[in-house]
C-alpha cells in the first residue's frame, strides 16, 4: 500500500483508500455531509496544513525567493511535536494501507503538499507510483 499526493476535489483514483484534507479551512460552499462524495476528503487534518500566515506567505510568492522562505518557514512548523507524531503515523500506515493526503491548490509544485511529500518521504513514507 501507499500514500498519493492529491487535489482535493479530483477524481479519486482506483484503490486510493483514504483521503486526508491537509488543508486550514474546509471546502467552502460544500455542506459537510458531502466532502467524501464530492472527492474533498474523508477526514479533515488540519494539522499538518500550514498556519494561516503562513498560507497567505505562500499565496504572495511571487519568486523563488519567497517560495523558499515559505518552504523554510512551513518546515519548521512541521518540526512541532504534533505534527511529528501524526508525520510518524502516516509513514507507518504507508506501509500497509492506502491513503492520500492533499490540498485544493491547481500547481502541486507551489502548494505546500509538493513540501509534505518530500517530509514525508523522510519520515520513511511509502508513495503510490502515480499521483492525481
Amino acid at each position: 500500500m501507499a500514500i498519493r499526493v492529491v487535489r482535493l476535489g479530483s477524481p479519486r483514483a482506483k484503490g486510493e483508500g483514504l483521503r486526508l484534507g491537509t488543508v486550514r479551512r474546509p471546502p467552502r460552499g460544500v455542506p459537510k455531509s458531502e466532502f467524501a462524495a464530492r472527492d474533498y476528503y474523508d477526514v479533515w487534518l488540519p494539522d499538518l496544513a500550514p498556519s494561516e500566515a503562513l498560507v497567505k506567505l505562500a499565496l504572495h510568492a511571487e519568486d523563488e525567493g519567497g517560495w523558499r522562505a515559505f518552504v523554510r518557514r512551513y518546515r519548521a512548523e512541521l518540526k512541532r511535536a504534533e505534527a511529528q507524531r501524526l508525520l510518524a503515523l502516516l509513514a507507518a500506515l504507508s506501509r500497509d494501507s492506502a491513503l492520500a493526503v492533499g490540498c485544493y491548490c491547481a500547481d502541486e509544485a507551489r502548494c505546500h503538499r509538493s513540501v509534505l511529500r518530500e517530509v514525508l518521504a523522510e519520515h520513511g513514507a511509502v508513495f503510490a507510483l502515480t499521483t492525481a
